[in-house]
């Protein structure tokens, strides 16, 4: 069944082997220093097909060499974490014998170069990391960050990646049920796409990708190979220059069609017991999905290509162990059930070879054409991959606020509408109508609140998802930007009454060897920690995106967050008021604009520090919400947020189609205006309860107002529901449709 190796040959007298020079070792991405490391470790000169595969291993994408040492400060376990970080995605036990499995990852550098198949790709590839585990994709999210709207590119790229992200989602038929997009120059250059997505499996069929067992069949399957994404993943470890058309061959090309075919596939061969261990080939393709087997699993992989199904003639080794070519997968089976396993992938389409072995020597063999083209240390393929300590300097202090900032503006209903018609503070509506939202018919609830609620079959049990960050806090103090980031998320799940259970990351910043750069990431990862031990909310999976900049400009620091939860379908909670309902705010009225969206849009600048963020209010506060939720005290809940009290209001209003009067105190424009943080804007029929819920628990709940009537009234202004829905929805669209 496995074909015998051709014969063995020296790599290093390989005749028709171009010359290694540092040229061409730096154009692979690789420092003298690393390269001299490697050369160490193989005892030789290595074959161009060997610098290309520890090009791959070792760049910032794959190895994680620059974040690693701060990555591992990050809690990772808890009572429900089945599988953190180090697998294809995280894994959290749920109950009922069934587990939620999710990650986010970028596809920034692609969705800029071409951005219908960049952000289309990324969403195919966080697909394929779910179902390579076992579990059924249920929702995809996004997280998307795009250049200013002047910006001559900005246009084409929100176009096309929208497309992609959507066409993609669509076809494969998975609900794109939330996400983010935002605006910010510091993107001009280097558009933001982060995808998430999420899938159910039973806690007894989890698929690993570690080998087991010696000479067993490592098998291909999925579409065939070809020269797109030859070096994606050197690309997503390198900064930008203006000019990136150098860089198209890198960009991989995605079929949603074959993706599903291949979901099924892949679970179906799973449920045969034929699986050993599964690996997608992502970035890196055949490269590292064949060295993380191996290595994870203590064996080596000994390679054929000339059995690998390629659809373009006379590839190289080189290139097919670097090509990322989509909608693939390397795995190992039990040969007792190669029959059934080829029965499978005929009934579904997909090509299929046995392309190699496991082997007890620990190394990663090449053969094609008769030739050895590679004989290296598996294990040091990863284990052995530099890691630096890079050094970061003190953030600066932001700029400070003046009274000119604190000043309240000229007509306060003007200066809502502006905030609500603006382009991120507008509504989404032209994005997330592009998507399927609701295919599967489990979704309750998809964009538009502050999680998305996906319904787990017929039974009561729900996942809450959404993902969050807020850039301008990051990049004003690192610490408190990653606190606030996973706070938020916190909040986001405990709004619609989920207890929240884990987290996934996707970690967007500049290059790392800045030292002012490196500060932010450290600063955030602190942040992000602290929150997470304090809320019990662990990191269970994650991907780090660093060197987004272009021409030495980099995007503002962007951790962003996906988090899921679980609640009961009946006592889902929604933003969506009702006349007559009495409203309050959880934790008080606020008194923080630094760095707030206000400040942005009216001032021209986050300026100031950001909203502080205290985790033991944060806990007591969401506690707090979720048992009144649970409790039958409250029928409308928001969390207040980029905009303040002015945004979640507005938002809250047009969701039900009711206006509301704000009784505010003094300087109405910083209540509306402030982003304090673990707060809540909560509706109720029955006020009384609730208020002595909240003295009994030792809440702080102040009265907001009235639900009722077709306007926003707030103390020297008052704003009519048609007059902020037509704000609310004119941007986007307008902006989308501009000629020039």
């Amino acid at each position: 069944m496995i074909k015998t190796a051709p014969e063995e040959r020296n790599p290093s007298v390989l005749n028709d082997e171009p010359q290694i020079t540092p040229e061409l070792v730096a154009r692979h991405g690789l420092t003298p220093e690393e390269y001299e490391r490697f050369v160490g470790l193989v005892g030789r000169t290595p074959t161009l097909c060997e610098l290309g595969i520890v090009s791959a291993m070792w760049n910032e994408h794959c190895s994680y060499k620059s974040s690693k040492p701060w990555l591992k400060t990050l809690p990772t376990e808890g009572p429900h974490v089945i599988h953190g970080p180090g697998e294809n995605a995280g894994v959290v036990d749920i109950g009922d014998g069934l587990a939620v499995v999710f990650k986010m990852e970028s596809h920034n550098h692609p969705s800029y170069i071409e951005p219908h198949q960049g952000a289309a790709t990324g969403v195919g590839g966080i697909l394929r990391d779910v179902f390579t585990m076992g579990a059924r994709p249920v929702a995809v999210l996004n997280a998307l960050r795009f250049g200013q709207p002047d910006h001559p590119r900005t246009r084409h790229v929100v176009s096309g990646v929208v497309a992609g992200v959507g066409g993609y989602g669509n076809a494969f038929g998975v609900p794109t049920v939330g996400g983010e997009t935002e605006f910010d120059a510091s993107y001009d250059g280097n558009c933001l796409v982060n995808a998430m997505a999420v899938g159910i499996v039973k806690t007894d069929a989890i698929f690993l990708s570690e080998a087991k067992g010696v000479g067993r069949p490592v098998v291909y399957l999925g579409s065939k190979t070809g020269r797109d994404g030859i070096h994606g993943a050197t690309m997503a470890s390198a900064t930008f220059e203006s000019d990136n058309d150098t860089e198209r061959s890198a960009v991989q090309v995605g079929d949603p069609f074959s993706g599903k075919r291949l979901l099924e596939a892949s679970l179906e061969l799973m449920a045969t017991g034929a699986v050993i261990a599964i690996q997608d080939m992502g970035a890196a393709g055949l490269t590292s999905s064949a060295v993380e087997m191996g290595a994870k699993g203590n064996l080596g992989i000994h390679l054929n290509l000339d059995d690998v199904p390629c659809r373009e003639t006379g590839m190289t080794a080189y290139e097919m162990m670097l090509s990322e070519s989509q909608e693939r997968m390397l795995m190992v089976l039990d040969p007792d059930h190669w029959d059934e396993a080829q029965a499978i992938f005929k009934k579904w389409e997909l090509d299929s070879a046995i392309v190699g072995e496991t082997a007890d020597d620990l190394r990663f063999k090449v053969f094609h054409n008769g030739k050895q083209e590679a004989d290296l240390p598996i294990k040091d393929l990863g284990d052995e991959a530099p890691v630096y300590d890079r050094p970061h300097t003190t953030p600066p202090l932001p700029e400070p606020m003046t009274a000119a900032h604190a000043a309240a503006p000229a007509d306060l209903g003007a200066a809502i509408l502006e905030m609500v018609g603006s382009a991120n503070g507008s509504s989404r509506r032209w994005v997330t109508e592009q998507y399927d939202t609701v295919i599967s018919g489990n979704v309750a609830s998809g964009p538009g609140g502050d999680a998305a609620v996906v319904r787990l079959g017929d039974g009561p049990q729900a996942l809450a998802i959404c993902v969050d960050v807020t850039p301008r806090y990051c990049f004003a103090d690192p610490f408190e930007g990653g606190k606030q980031a996973v706070a938020e998320v916190w909040r986001n799940l405990t709004s619609v009454g989920a207890d929240p259970l884990a987290i996934t990351d996707n970690l967007n910043f500049g290059s790392p060897q800045r030292p002012e750069i490196m500060a932010q990431f450290v600063g955030c990862i602190k942040g992000i920690g602290e929150a997470s031990r304090a809320l019990e909310f662990p990191v269970v999976s994650g991907n780090v995106s660093l060197y987004n900049e272009t021409d030495g400009t980099a995007i503002l620091p962007t951790p962003a967050i996906g988090g899921v939860g679980t609640l009961d379908i009946h006592q889902r909670m929604g933003i969506a008021w009702k006349a007559g309902d009495t409203l309050f705010i959880v934790g008080g009225h606020g008194e923080h604009l630094g760095a707030s969206l206000y400040l942005q849009i009216a001032h021209g600048g986050a300026f100031g520090p950001p909203p502080p963020v205290d985790l033991a209010r944060e806990k007591a506060h969401g506690d707090f919400v979720r048992e009144a939720i649970r409790g039958g005290l409250l029928s409308a809940c928001h969390d207040i947020s980029s905009g303040g009290l002015a945004m979640a209001a507005v938002e809250m209003a047009l969701a039900s189609g009711v206006g509301a009067r704000l009784d505010l105190p003094l300087t109405p424009h910083v209540l509306l205006f402030a982003e304090d943080q673990a707060r809540y804007v909560v509706a109720t029929d029955d006020p009384d309860a609730l208020m002595q819920a909240a003295l009994d628990a030792k809440i702080g709940l102040a009265p907001l107002g009235m639900a009722g009537g077709d306007q926003l009234t707030v103390p020297g202004a008052r704003v009519s529901l048609a007059a902020l829905s037509e704000a609310h929805e004119a941007w986007f669209p307008a902006y989308m449709a501009r000629q020039n």
